[in-house]
């Protein structure tokens, strides 16, 4: 929303000031490309789906080899748009506009128009696909007229990137030497681009209405803890403000744990890590371990099934490059939805947010997680360590308590994902059926505020400051306290410095994040007290929405 007449907000997503001229996204494809194309005599429909094959090849093994540069969140989105460039669905759409005749260019373009309309309509997760989808048909449009597939083009001097929306595989690709922030008018604070720019430490706000209406060149001031882009600002104060963030991001390089409140009070930070190589890039950071380990992330590509000793050595990958005393955290496969594996998931669902997921799975086709925690096990065993093992997408007491019996079978710690508010309202019981829970904001934002988490309009929705969300964690928290037992968060919530001591202050005794926060997450906790942090948490819960639930813990938990 418009705060002046040259202010703009939208919701933060990584903290951080950024001063500099505006660099506008464009992602065309040559027109003259396109109409050369177009002058080809129609071809027969088997030779054009065989163009359109070739062309899709050529987008997959692109994406494929950036990911193998990639690591952590960014491999994992390059990895999952490639799955969706190859979808079947989409082909099939393919072929049947060619059969009635449409030449090749319109074929494409109506069947991602088709399958767009789908995901919108299905919402939640498959509607975060969209910008995906539409990105996967500009470069297989560009490989079938025959030039190089469109993509980001960083500014010649470092500048304030503005879109209206990135698509993940470009977002991948940033470079932060050159972008100094990263600005979209959509997009909510749990999509792929925030989650990227988390992982990168950029400067990110998302959900700014109006911001790509900023001419290219206009020199703005970003403030992504407040998520406000002032444009032409006064010069003198501006770069003020970006020393200051300078002389805060030198503390930052400096700082090397472990996390410990201003009174001693000791809190565990914690990586999310998606396989072996994020692990070993995690592993000299300032944290304790591993507190969420992707396992779905290793798996996406496979046709079938990878068999026990095959798991294990991947699993066994992530245990080995963290020292012995640190946890490490595994997740069982949270597949289905927005990150489909061909051996474990169907599609075709309804509403795929609410389908058969994570632990779902299982019901239908218990061997597949009988045989990922033999894995587990058999890793554990191999190279003598201890992991945590928890579920996602648990709704009840039964279910807690049933996956709980299968680990502890093996001789591991069992605990579950809590991101449905079911979870959390049951706490109380499901934490006496397990020995730990692991809060995951993004999908518990998303289920408590009933709100695709991808929609700008709804990004002050999907915003984890809601007032509602937290106190579904302050019940979790508490639940877990009464009965001695941890209580993490491994949601994108955990990176946010500010919500971090909230977080605290709810009781919360972990917090798992991409590394590239954990610094600004540490000097934020060292800089203020337990009882700081408890005060900012009882004022935040009677906050009427995430604006002023933000204000109430600035009050508290910054300098004056």
């Amino acid at each position: 929303m418009t705060t002046t007449s040259n202010t703009l907000r939208g919701t933060p997503v990584v903290p951080g000031v950024a001063y500099g001229p505006v660099a506008r996204v464009s992602t065309e494809i040559p027109l003259s490309a396109v109409d050369a194309y177009g002058l080809r005599p129609p071809g027969d429909p088997e030779e054009l789906l065989a163009e359109y094959d070739s062309a899709v090849g050529m987008v997959t093994d692109s994406l494929h080899a950036r990911s193998v540069n990639a690591s952590g969140s960014a491999a994992e989105v390059l990895v999952a748009t490639a799955a969706l460039a190859r979808d079947k669905g989409l082909r099939r759409a393919v072929r049947k506009r060619l059969e009635a005749g449409d030449p090749l260019l319109t074929a494409v373009s109506g069947a991602v128009g088709e399958f767009t309309a789908l995901f919108t309509r299905a919402g939640g997760l498959m509607a975060e696909r969209v910008t995906d989808l539409e990105d996967i048909g500009r470069r297989i449009t560009a490989r079938i007229v025959g030039v190089e597939e469109p993509g980001l083009v960083l500014p010649a001097e470092p500048g304030v990137l503005v879109a209206e929306d990135l698509a993940p595989a470009d977002t991948a690709g940033l470079d932060p030497v050159r972008v100094l922030a990263l600005v979209t008018e959509r997009g909510g604070p749990t999509s792929h681009t925030a989650i990227i720019a988390r992982q990168l430490g950029l400067p990110c706000v998302v959900g700014a209405s109006g911001v790509t209406s900023i001419a290219d060149g206009t020199r703005v001031l970003v403030d992504a803890a407040s998520g406000t882009i002032e444009s032409e600002p006064d010069e003198t104060h501006a770069n003020r403000r970006v020393v200051q963030d300078r002389a805060w991001r030198e503390r930052l390089a400096t700082w090397s744990g472990p996390a410990r409140t201003a009174d001693g009070a000791a809190v565990k930070l914690l990586a999310n890590v998606a396989d072996g190589r994020s692990a070993r890039a995690a592993a000299p950071t300032p944290v304790q371990g591993a507190g969420l380990f992707r396992t779905e992330l290793c798996f996406l590509g496979r046709e079938t099934e990878p068999d026990v000793e095959t798991q294990a050595a991947i699993y066994a990958e992530v245990l080995t490059s963290f020292d012995a005393g640190r946890t490490v955290v595994i997740r069982t496969l949270d597949a289905g939805s927005d990150k489909p594996i061909p051996y474990a998931t169907s599609a075709g669902e309804d509403n795929p947010a609410l389908g058969v997921r994570g632990l779902r799975l299982s019901f239908g086709n218990p061997g597949l997680l009988e045989r990922q925690l033999d894995a587990v096990a058999l890793a554990a065993a191999t190279t003598g360590t201890s992991p945590w093992v928890m579920a996602p997408m648990v709704a009840t007491v039964d279910e807690a308590a049933g996956f709980a019996a299968r680990v502890r079978s093996r001789g591991l710690i069992a605990g579950i994902m809590v991101e449905t508010p079911a979870a959390a309202l049951l706490a109380d019981r499901i934490l006496e059926a397990v020995d730990f829970v692991s809060i995951g904001t993004n999908d518990l934002t998303q289920y408590a505020m009933a709100a695709d988490r991808l929609a700008a309009d709804l990004a002050h929705l999907t915003d984890p400051w809601q007032p509602a969300v937290l106190r579904l964690v302050a019940m979790t928290a508490e639940a877990g306290r009464r009965l001695g037992k941890p209580v993490g968060v491994c949601g994108e919530a955990a990176a946010d410095p500010l919500l971090a001591a909230v977080l605290v202050g709810l009781g919360v005794t972990s917090l798992s994040m991409a590394p590239a926060a954990v610094p600004a997450v540490g000097v934020q906790l060292e800089s203020v007290t337990v009882e700081e942090c408890r005060e900012a948490a009882e004022n935040v819960l009677e906050a009427v929405d995430p604006q002023e639930a933000r204000e109430f813990a600035r009050a508290v938990l910054t300098p004056s």
